[in-house]
């Protein structure tokens, strides 16, 4: 929690001038909501920042690489992940932490399940907003593999690893290189 106030003071201007220019962009909501689950089997909605068009229907796609629906204002918060701050807002509420198994959509969630049992030892401890999976996968890496790197996180948790994590991320968002 303490880390989460911390990241939203630090970030409220970078916060404050992104919801600015998403909603001027295309006077659009500012945030988008998607259920996730997490620590217990418990369901709650992921913040974001909205980087995609609102479209009309229920039926989620996954963003591609180049997918016309990210707005111009989108392709820059994704870039440098600023569109993740407002998930700070989830660890302040207490349905996520700052290290853990990033949380899953709900679909994944039974599909994943069904496909490998341990999947569900993720739920052993709240979401996360990096860890492991995030730092050592990459956006291709197989769900088989995030969950190998998700498991090895929760077998050997402790704060100094949660720390160690955070500075990678760290170093990660300001470093020039590309933040894939």
């Amino acid at each position: 929690i303490f880390i989460s106030v911390v990241g939203l003071v630090v970030a409220s201007p970078f916060m404050l001038i992104t919801a600015l220019a998403i909603k001027m962009e295309d006077g659009g909501p500012v945030f988008y909501q998607q259920p996730r689950i997490t620590y217990g089997g418990r369901k709650f909605n992921v913040l974001k920042f909205r980087s995609m068009r609102v479209e009309d229907g229920n039926i989620h796609r996954s963003a591609t690489k180049n997918d016309d629906r990210i707005t111009k204002v989108g392709r820059v918060i994704r870039k440098f992940r600023i569109d993740e701050l407002p998930q700070l807002l989830n660890v302040l509420e207490g349905h996520m932490s700052v290290v853990g198994p990033r949380p899953e959509r709900i679909e994944n969630v039974y599909e994943y399940s069904n496909a490998y049992p341990e999947f569900e030892l993720r739920h052993k401890v709240k979401g996360g907003i990096t860890g492991y999976a995030q730092l050592y996968g990459k956006y291709n890496t197989s769900a088989y593999d995030k969950l190998r790197l998700d498991l090895m996180y929760i077998e050997n948790y402790s704060i100094f690893l949660d720390i160690k994590l955070i500075i990678m991320t760290l170093r990660i968002l300001l470093s020039k290189e590309s933040t894939e």
